[in-house]
C-alpha cells in the first residue's frame, strides 16, 4: 500500500538493517477501547507491507483503552516499545514492551515507568552520552494545567524509573501554544488548559539538543520546537517563538533515512479516522529546524 493509505496517528520510524519499521496509534480505536499495535514495513518510505499485529491486549491485561504512541527502539540486542496505556478510570502512564523482531510479538516488559498517581501519555526514550536511558514524556493536564514536560532517567535494563520525575518546561511557556478552547466542554476544567504531547529528541551537528513536541495554537494542533542550547536533557529549554508545523498536524518524530538526511513524519490532518502520516526532509540553519518541501527518501 502508498503511505497514504495508512490511517494512524502519532507516527514513528525506526530505520532498521536496510528497511523502515512504522508504529502509530490505531485511528479508528484512539478514543475508546482499544486491542494492540501495528507495523508496517517499506524500503523506501512510500510503499508500506502491512499492517502486521506487533501486540495484542491479553484478556486479563490491566488496559483497555489508550494504547497510544507507540514507539520502537533497538538497544542491547532487543526491540523495545515505548508505549501509553489507560483504563477506564483514566490513569494513563508509560510502559515498555518487548520483542526479540521489531515486527514483534511484543510482550510487556517494564512496570509503570511514570508516577502511579500521574495522568502521563507520550513516552520517547532517549540515550545520553554516556549511555544513560532518559523517558521524556508529557505529564497531562488532567493533573497540571499547565502542560508540563517531563523526563525521567531509566536502569539500563528500561524496566523501572532511576529517580524521581524533573519538570523542564510547561506549554504555557511557548509564544505559539494557546489554551485549548474546549476544556470546559470536553473535560469540565475550569480556567486555561494547555497541554504537551508527542516529544521527539535530535542531538544536532551545533551540539545542540531539539525537541520537537504538540500542542494547540492559533491554528489547532500544532507543531513547535524548544532547544537546549547546552546539549544537556536537563537544559534549559528555550522555546521558539513560530511553531515548526502550525496547522491541523501534529505529534511527530526526528530520525534519519537510510541515507543519513534528516527527516521528520507527523500526521495529518488531525481529524478523525482522517489522519496519515506525512514526511519531510528537515533543515538545521543557525539553530532553527525547518520543514523542506522535497521529498524525503
Amino acid at each position: 500500500m502508498k503511505r497514504q493509505d495508512i490511517n494512524i496517528r502519532d507516527p514513528y520510524i525506526m530505520p532498521y538493517e536496510g528497511r523502515y519499521y512504522l508504529y502509530g496509534t490505531r485511528s479508528e480505536t484512539t478514543w475508546g477501547p482499544a486491542e494492540g499495535f501495528d507495523c508496517y514495513v517499506s524500503e523506501n518510505l512510500e510503499d508500506w507491507e502491512g499492517p502486521f499485529e506487533i501486540f495484542h491486549r491479553p484478556h486479563d491485561f490491566f488496559a483497555d483503552r489508550a494504547f497510544w504512541a507507540p514507539e520502537c527502539v533497538y538497544y542491547r540486542d532487543a526491540f523495545y516499545l515505548i508505549t501509553t496505556f489507560g483504563e477506564e478510570s483514566g490513569r494513563k502512564g508509560i510502559f515498555i514492551l518487548k520483542s526479540v523482531q521489531p515486527d514483534g510479538p511484543f510482550e510487556l516488559y517494564s512496570e509503570r515507568l511514570t508516577p502511579a498517581e500521574w495522568v502521563c501519555i507520550d513516552g520517547t526514550l532517549y540515550f545520553e552520552e554516556d549511555g544513560t536511558p532518559v523517558l521524556f514524556f508529557s505529564h497531562s493536564f488532567e493533573d497540571s494545567p499547565t502542560g508540563d514536560m517531563c523526563f525521567v532517567r531509566l536502569n539500563e535494563d528500561l524496566r523501572t524509573a532511576a529517580e524521581s520525575p524533573e519538570k523542564i518546561f510547561e506549554a504555557s511557556e511557548a509564544p505559539w501554544a494557546l489554551p485549548v478552547p474546549f476544556a470546559k466542554a470536553e473535560f469540565d476544567i475550569d480556567g486555561d488548559v494547555y497541554f504537551t504531547d508527542g516529544p521527539s529528541l535530535i542531538k544536532m551537528d551545533d551540539g545542540k539538543l531539539y525537541m520537537t513536541w504538540s500542542s494547540w495554537s492559533r491554528q489547532a494542533y500544532a507543531v513547535g520546537v524548544a532547544v537546549s542550547e547546552n546539549g544537556s536533557v536537563a537544559g534549559p529549554w528555550v522555546q521558539r517563538t513560530e511553531p515548526l508545523y502550525p496547522a491541523n498536524g501534529g505529534h511527530g518524530m526526528l530520525f534519519r533515512n537510510l541515507r543519513g538526511q534528516r527527516c521528520f513524519v507527523l500526521h495529518f490532518p488531525n481529524d478523525k479516522y482522517q489522519e496519515r502520516p506525512q514526511i519531510y526532509p528537515v533543515r538545521v540553519e543557525n539553530g532553527t529546524l525547518t520543514l523542506q518541501d522535497n521529498l524525503c527518501y
